[in-house]
């Protein structure tokens, strides 16, 4: 039995998750207890999402936002959550973004399109934490696995990065525009590897652009190994 699944027994037999999640959350510390946030997103439903959400602590918040991305994966005409995952999204707290980011890949793995659908969406949203979080959603591996999906992947990517480049001067220097820059510094990469020839098509254009940002996504991505293999390659 994996860890997952010891965390998933352990909570089946549980009324009042709270003391658990503190004691084996990892927290404080650098890395929190992702095998017990997956186990959480994978057994609480609704009700227990929503409470887990409304104590206000970081780990709890994560683990019930991850909840509610499995339930959208299951119930996709349920809407109902959408906007508290589009709240969470520009959230303070960077465990609890990413526990969006989380979310809306767990609803990918019982409804691809839907997660895409989602993110696309939040594309051209004002905030631009909301746009980082489309990014991170759609810039993972397991959800690339067919060239129609890698391909929505980089045509997101491509938007979102355009967007960048018409942010004013004084504008790239706030941490929220920051944050965006950091995941398209890493999620062009993973786009490129699920469909190379046409992600590298497009990232040759970002290597002639002259905007500062953009140079620096460029040489953020160079440095990724998967991608580093696949530039030896280039003609």
């Amino acid at each position: 039995m994996g860890r997952i699944e010891e965390y998933r027994e352990a909570l089946k037999g549980l009324d009042d998750w709270m003391p658990y999640l503190n004691a084996h959350s990892a927290l404080p510390g650098p890395r929190g207890n992702l095998e017990l946030v997956a186990a959480c997103g994978e057994e609480a439903d609704v009700p227990r999402a929503e409470q887990l959400i409304a104590t206000g602590d970081e780990f709890a918040t994560v683990c019930g936002v991850v909840a509610l991305g499995r339930y959208l994966g299951l119930h996709p005409g349920d809407s109902r959550h959408l906007e508290v995952l589009h709240r969470y999204a520009a959230d303070s707290r960077w465990r609890v973004r990413e526990g969006v980011a989380m979310a809306l890949q767990r609803a990918g793995d019982d409804d691809p399109g839907l997660a895409f659908a989602l993110a696309e969406s939040w594309v051209h949203d004002p905030d631009p934490l909301v746009r980082r979080a489309a990014v991170a959603a759609i810039c993972e591996p397991r959800l690339l696995r067919t060239p129609a999906a890698a391909r929505r992947a980089l045509e997101l990517l491509d938007r979102v990065t355009g967007d960048l480049v018409r942010v004013p001067e004084d504008g790239r220097r706030s941490p929220s525009v920051r944050t965006l820059r950091q995941a398209l510094g890493y999620g062009w990469s993973v786009a490129i590897a699920a469909l190379p020839a046409e992600g590298l098509r497009m990232f040759a254009e970002l290597e002639q652009s002259a905007d500062p940002d953009i140079a620096w996504i460029v040489r953020e991505n160079s440095k990724k190994n998967r991608f580093r293999k696949l530039l030896d390659r280039r003609p």
